[in-house]
């Protein structure tokens, strides 16, 4: 199988991963939701030897990531599980991972979506485990570029239900999967990587 390639993942793995290497210094087992690709987790598995990385996604996009992981043939890197954020329960168990990331996955879910996704996460991190969530976000309401506005335009032309989130609304579903917010990165291109923690 040809591997799916995307130009963003390229673009954006080495400021994501200097975010992580601080994260995600203390963790052993980290879920990815939703891989897509799986360029990430082949990227980041390799440059953080000591953590066992989770793919995860739809089945739609395993056979990608599976081309991805085949060819780095990483010890640390595991084939993906199906995991879709609506799923009841998710094939997780609970308390059975230390970190968890995703990348720009808010704004292409529905905001029921993204509730089911901070209480799955919250569901499935240890006590004290860490939540790295990459993505464009809003304050107070406001986009914080012109880009960023354009962009969420095309999201909502594209799927009404989709759209840059409001990083309060973010905070007031965390707190209710028991995370709070303890770090809020500026990324390149008008992104975020925001570092949840969940209450020990």
């Amino acid at each position: 199988m040809t591997k799916p390639y995307s130009e963003s993942c390229d673009q954006n793995k080495e400021p994501i991963l200097a975010v992580l290497k601080d994260a995600f210094a203390h963790s052993h087992r980290v879920l990815e939701i939703g891989s897509g690709t799986g360029q990430h987790a082949v990227y980041f598995a390799a440059h953080l030897p000591h953590l066992e990385w989770q793919c995860s996604d739809v089945a739609y996009h395993h056979g990608g990531i599976r081309a991805w992981l085949n060819e780095a043939a990483l010890p640390n890197a595991l084939a993906p599980l199906a995991l879709d954020v609506d799923d009841d329960p998710w094939p997780v168990a609970s308390a059975s991972v230390d970190a968890v990331f995703s990348a720009n996955t808010a704004h292409i879910m529905s905001w029921p979506q993204v509730q089911r996704m901070f209480s799955g996460v919250g569901h499935a991190l240890n006590a004290g485990g860490v939540f790295c969530l990459y993505g464009p976000f809003n304050y107070g309401g406001a986009f914080t570029s012109e880009s960023n506005a354009r962009f969420d335009t095309w999201l909502k032309m594209r799927d009404a239900a989709s759209g840059i989130r409001n990083i309060e609304a973010l905070e007031e579903v965390a707190s209710a999967a028991g995370m709070f917010l303890a770090q809020d990165h500026a990324m390149p291109v008008n992104n975020r990587t925001l570092v949840w923690r969940k209450i020990a």
